[in-house]
């Protein structure tokens, strides 16, 4: 059994994003750039699915510039079998990520694809179900443990007071939350064995797919800083200042 594993290059968790002065986006450039944590997670539940014996395959797949190529690296170097590339300079929103791997889906044919629930960039938390949508698979959101057996995925997620089990028939599509697993640390002979392993590029129109933005940013701006606390004499003060000023009693 295949597994199709999607896999985003973002601004490192780490790093501090700063505005462009014109207010068109966020500043990437010298920025530090690695693999979305969500999608970490389901890279290394898709290879521990395949230690288990329940999988065959796992196929890596990214969208985006030349430079994702190393983000495949480091998925293959979790335990991916192998890597795609679908490299496009323009700018790839939600719905052309999942028409893409919708065509992917077609030439490849996995039983299950596991991605992030979300990119830490701009949080959509869209293409796992629009990519379920455009294939009319079952999909299970936020999964939080996962167990694959005789084409049936049960999946663990959670749910506003507390959790709920759901049982997928294969083909499924599951989008991962930060319980599911921690992803292992990756050695330096497993990076050095992935740059052995094959990754296969290809274009859009390739696949047949428009990726034309369909959304137009307007602006993009810092969040206002906050503004420098007060003491007040005494409770009857604080009533006061909640009440007249801050409006919020």
């Amino acid at each position: 059994m295949k597994v199709l594993v999607p896999v985003k290059r973002v601004v490192d968790y780490n790093v501090k994003v700063r505005v462009k002065s014109d207010g068109s986006g966020v500043d990437i450039a010298n920025v530090k750039m690695s693999m979305n944590p969500f999608d970490e997670i389901a890279v290394e539940e898709a290879t521990r699915l395949r230690e288990k014996g329940a999988v065959t395959e796992v196929i890596a797949v990214s969208c985006g510039v030349l430079q994702c190529q190393e983000t495949l690296r480091t998925a293959m170097a979790i335990g991916a079998d192998r890597a795609i590339l679908v490299e496009t300079s323009e700018e790839l929103q939600p719905l052309a990520v999942a028409k893409l791997l919708k065509a992917l889906v077609d030439k490849e044919q996995p039983q299950l694809v596991i991605l992030g629930k979300q990119a830490i960039d701009d949080d959509c938390n869209q293409t796992g179900q629009m990519l379920a949508a455009l294939l009319g698979w079952p999909q299970a959101t936020f999964a939080s443990k996962v167990e694959v057996e005789g084409g049936v995925a049960k999946v663990t997620r959670e749910v506003d007071g507390g959790s709920e089990t759901l049982s997928l028939t294969l083909p499924a599509i599951i989008t991962t939350d930060l319980r599911l697993n921690e992803p292992r640390y990756v050695t330096l002979p497993n990076i050095m064995k992935a740059k052995k392993k094959q990754l296969d590029n290809f274009k859009p129109e390739d696949l047949g797919v428009d990726v034309a933005p369909r959304i137009k940013t307007l602006k993009v701006s810092e969040p206002p800083k906050r503004s420098a606390g007060i003491k007040v004499a005494d409770v009857a003060a604080l009533v006061d200042k909640l009440k007249n000023e801050a409006k919020v009693i």
